[in-house]
């Protein structure tokens, strides 16, 4: 990623919570440590945020802070190809006539494309999602009720006989913020009481991660990788997250998008 492009993610990621860490940005950005320090200084020099110890913060701090995680415009950006890949992978396994939920996320957004030739009945709590659908194909499309985070792009409901309770589908589409030994991971306790609510209304949960999810942690469990159908990745998973997801019982599709391909030519 260009300087120009990393100062740019710095300052939105910088505009969504009130500290953003060095941490935070090495995951947004790809960037060393050291490279992020750099930029900090430099953008705290041009006085556009504030440097702060083991990060930096908006000059303006929001008042209202949002959910944790990155929000939808960053995460659109990244893994574009990877993300695509997963996505058709997961349509194959959709038909017509079915009922299906896709929870809201980047990776999951990308189902609409493939998903316009189809016609199926969709819940979702994702505005980007139900608003492609809605002009883009014939599908039918639910929203979910609740309350709007506008960083995100998604509607959650802090209450429990919302018209969730009243879809079922077979299969729930969810992305997360890491999968790991322990299960699928998040990072905000709103979106785990969300997500819950949608896995409960389906008999299959389908996982759309890009490979660099097996490296991510939270400390927030949503549930047990037994729970878990299948995992759509790219071909970038490890071998020992491949070895754990077998041992879990858990179906791995592997969705070739030719990144990785690109980069080992390119560095040859």
């Amino acid at each position: 990623m260009h300087e120009k492009e990393r100062h740019r993610v710095i300052l939105s990621a910088v505009q969504d919570r009130p500290v953003v860490t060095v941490t935070d940005l090495c995951n947004l950005t790809d960037a060393s440590e050291a490279t992020i320090r750099r930029d900090i200084a430099t953008l705290d020099a041009e006085r556009k945020l504030k440097r702060v110890r083991g990060g930096a913060e908006a000059l303006n701090p929001p008042q209202f802070v949002g959910l944790a995680g990155r929000p939808f415009a960053i995460n659109e950006t990244m893994r574009t190809r990877e993300k695509q890949a997963i996505a058709r992978a997961a349509v194959e396994l959709c038909n017509d006539g079915e009922s299906i939920i896709i929870n809201g996320g980047t990776t999951t957004f990308q189902m609409v494309h493939p998903l316009a030739s189809r016609r199926m009945q969709v819940f979702t709590n994702s505005f980007p999602i139900a608003e492609h659908l809605l002009k883009h194909s014939k599908n039918t499309v639910m929203l979910s009720g609740g309350v709007i985070y506008r960083e995100q792009s998604i509607i959650l409901s802090p209450f429990e006989n919302d018209v969730t309770r009243n879809f079922y589908a077979r299969r729930v589409f969810m992305g997360a913020q890491g999968l790991g030994p322990l299960g699928l991971m998040e990072a905000d306790p709103l979106l785990i009481q969300a997500e819950e609510k949608l896995i409960g209304q389906a008999d299959e949960l389908i996982v759309l991660v890009d490979s660099s999810k097996f490296e991510n942690r939270s400390s927030l469990v949503l549930c047990p990788l037994k729970r878990i159908t299948t995992v759509i990745t790219d071909e970038r998973i490890s071998d020992t997250a491949a070895t754990m997801l077998e041992a879990a019982d858990v179906n791995l599709i592997v969705a070739e998008s030719g990144a990785a391909q690109e980069e080992d030519a390119a560095a040859s």
